[in-house]
């Protein structure tokens, strides 16, 4: 590695490349001499310095062809400069076989200059060369080129071509980017888009982001989107603004967060299982709740497979007759008395085998049917939590009007995983409705895009998204899968799932926080490696020596010591990049948002005390004028006593004593006492 760099600094190209700069001034000057031998002589200076620096580019671009290219332009100066020597100098009859020369090694040295530069070889030159002037990390160019703004729209018209065959050059131009792609993370300047084609994979740990993250690409999504979350946080920061694109609607079998947050729409989970093919889809998507989808082998996939054989024409038989799951319990709790019913009904079916399926299970021994039941029963728990049962009564959902109307379906589960098989019902039901609706469209996508937002994906909604990552992303339905870590995934999709999952993801989003060593080991291997310089220093802390090392991009450490928000970003067509990742909450239009809701409740609480100081004021000036009126009227009787007391004759105090000596006297005409006069005047 020392050598390598030795003779990169012992490189004479530099020199060359200087040369020919003073050769240009010099050529400059001569140009503007009085001599006529200096001025003939400028033209061709300034050609040899204009070789020297072609030289020294094609040369450095490319060794062999540049150094071919280089000497067959030297050639075919050399020749133009013999034609213009005057006649009879020597070797003047040279200069065509110099210009030949010239020109076929030019020519011989243009494709080789190229398959130098794009063979396997100049590849992987350019690839280290690039790695060592940026560390290894994506350049400002890598990313301009490959996650702009601008990369996603030079492929708008194969993200959305109806829209852009519809719209006019000066309507694709005031388009907003978000109609073709989503927003992710910030570097730097710059912002790191993903087409609406891919699939982005997020791992991180509780409160260092996701959510956040999550509910930003839920407000961005151009059209339809289902979210699914254990937690209210995704409803309360984005419901508000996604209802002014579409209605919004609730699914929370588990009853999270109470009587706010009521299912407003209800599944049925034998809606459409009158279809042969939806019985045996929807019986695999209530399985998969309670299972691995992805995990195979052993004694479990072949109690899976027979389960879902048994569920799926139980739902048909039940479906046919117009019953209720509550009859698909009875039938699995006790099969022999469902023996008759069953195949009554399935003998209304179109499809025989379903009848040979439903008799296996019923007549079989019991042994048998005690592994079938009991791989069966926990998809059907949740049966016995009435919140889940009543959101799971009525009809159909209806997703050709979701589609059409970008509405948003917010799916709440609980993490004891009772409501999980209901999710995923609902959330298979309206994935494959969006996956068949595509498919009969001319170009094959979907448009607007429909967007699946997985929060905690692996607990509450594990549908197979092994198979779907493969294949929705080509008809415009985007996923956003969350999960807290690799192991997370293959604990329930197994080793080959979880490595299907993450090499169909486009982008991947890794947050700060890991513990796992072997997750951390996985992350800064995709970082790739760079060169680290290692000083040696003596007694005296004094350099004696540098050597080079390599070593990852990131490190494990540094990988799990990511401050909160800040995420490494792995794409497939650029390096690596850390970035900062855009909290919703954070965003102007949440915030404008907050604002008005807050005015809202503040306008309201005005209302209510306007309303409650208004019964208050108009009793407390009841009061007043009541007591007002009392005083008033109090007043006017003592003005009065006062006034008779005033027109009374002064009595005589010796008169008194003489009344007061005689009592009948005293007693007839009722003489107040000397104290009761006292008190008088």
């Amino acid at each position: 590695m020392r050598a390598a760099s030795t003779r990169r600094q012992d490189s004479p190209l530099p020199w060359i490349a200087a040369a020919g700069g003073v050769l240009v001034v010099i050529g400059w000057l001569c140009g503007d001499a009085s001599e006529p031998q200096l001025t003939m002589a400028a033209p061709w200076l300034i050609t040899a310095a204009v070789l020297s620096v072609i030289t020294a580019a094609t040369v450095a671009w490319s060794p062999t062809g540049g150094g071919v290219i280089a000497a067959g332009l030297w050639l075919v100066a050399g020749g133009w400069f013999l034609r213009w020597l005057p006649d009879g100098t020597a070797h003047r009859g040279y200069w065509p076989l110099l210009l030949v020369a010239g020109l076929v090694l030019t020519a011989v040295g243009l494709p080789a200059m190229r398959h130098g530069r794009s063979g396997s070889r100049g590849m992987v030159n350019r690839w280290a060369a690039r790695s060592r002037r940026n560390d290894g990390v994506a350049s400002s160019w890598q990313m301009w080129r490959a996650a702009s703004r601008h990369a996603m729209r030079r492929k708008a018209k194969v993200l959305r071509p109806e829209l852009c065959e519809n719209a006019t050059w000066w309507q694709r131009v005031r388009m907003p980017t978000t109609e073709f792609a989503t927003p992710l993370v910030r570097v730097g300047l710059q912002r790191v888009w993903s087409a609406v084609e891919d699939v982005v994979l997020v791992f991180g740990g509780p409160r260092k982001g996701k959510t956040g993250l999550l509910a930003g690409r839920i407000l961005d999504a151009p059209g339809a989107v289902i979210a699914t979350s254990t937690r209210t946080d995704l409803i309360r920061l984005a419901r508000r603004i996604r209802e002014r694109t579409g209605p919004a609607y609730l699914f929370n079998p588990a009853g999270i967060g109470g009587h706010t947050y009521t299912s407003t729409i209800t599944f049925d989970p034998l809606s459409g299982c009158e279809q042969p093919k939806t019985a045996n889809d929807r019986a695999a998507d209530l399985l998969s709740g309670i299972s691995a989808p992805g995990v195979s082998g052993g004694d479990r996939e072949f109690w899976a497979s027979q389960a879902r054989r048994v569920l799926a024409a139980l739902l048909h038989a039940a479906a046919l007759g117009g019953y209720s799951m509550r009859e698909v319990l009875v039938w699995v709790s006790d099969p022999d008395g469902a023996t008759a019913e069953v195949q009554r009904l399935l003998r209304r079916s179109s499809e025989p085998n379903y009848e040979a399926d439903a008799l296996q299970f019923l007549t079989t021994n019991d042994r048998t049917r005690s592994s079938i039941t009991a791989t069966v029963m926990p998809a059907l728990s949740w049966m016995t939590d009435p919140t889940a049962e009543t959101s799971a009564t009525g009809g159909s959902f209806d997703v050709e009007a979701l589609l059409a109307e970008r509405g948003t379906v917010y799916m709440l589960g609980a993490e004891d995983a009772q409501t999980a098989p209901l999710v995923t019902a609902l959330t298979g039901h309206i994935a494959r409705e969006a996956r068949r609706i595509a498919g009969l469209q001319e170009s094959g996508r979907l448009d607007p895009p429909f967007t699946l937002v997985l929060d905690e994906a692996a607990i509450i909604c594990p549908v197979p998204l092994d198979k779907w990552t493969a294949d929705m992303g080509g008809r415009n339905i985007t996923i956003h899968i969350a999960a807290q870590s690799r192991a997370q995934l293959r604990q329930r999709y197994g080793e080959d799932g979880a490595a299907a999952i993450m090499n169909n993801a486009s982008t991947m989003l890794v947050f700060g926080g890991t513990k796992d060593d072997k997750d951390l080991q996985a992350y800064a291997t995709l970082t790739g490696e760079r060169d680290e310089q290692v000083a040696t220093y003596d007694d005296h802390r004094r350099v004696t020596s540098t050597t080079v090392r390599r070593v990852p991009v990131l490190s494990g450490a540094q990988i799990a010591q990511l401050p909160a928000t800040r995420v490494v970003v792995y794409r497939p067509d650029m390096p690596v990049a850390v970035g900062r990742a855009p909290m919703a909450w954070n965003r102007r239009d949440v915030r404008l948002d907050n604002l008005h809701t807050r005015a809202e409740r503040a306008a309201d609480t005005w209302r209510r005390f306007r309303a409650w100081g208004g019964l208050r004021a108009a009793a407390a000036v009841e009061w007043t004028v009541t007591r007002m009126a009392h005083t008033g009227e109090r007043v006017r009787q003592l003005r009065a006593e006062r006034a008779l007391r005033r027109t009374r004759p002064p009595l005589d105090p010796a008169r008194i004593e003489a009344i007061e000596r005689e009592p009948a006297t005293a007693q007839v005409i009722a003489l107040p006492t000397r104290r009761e006069a006292e008190d008088d005047s």
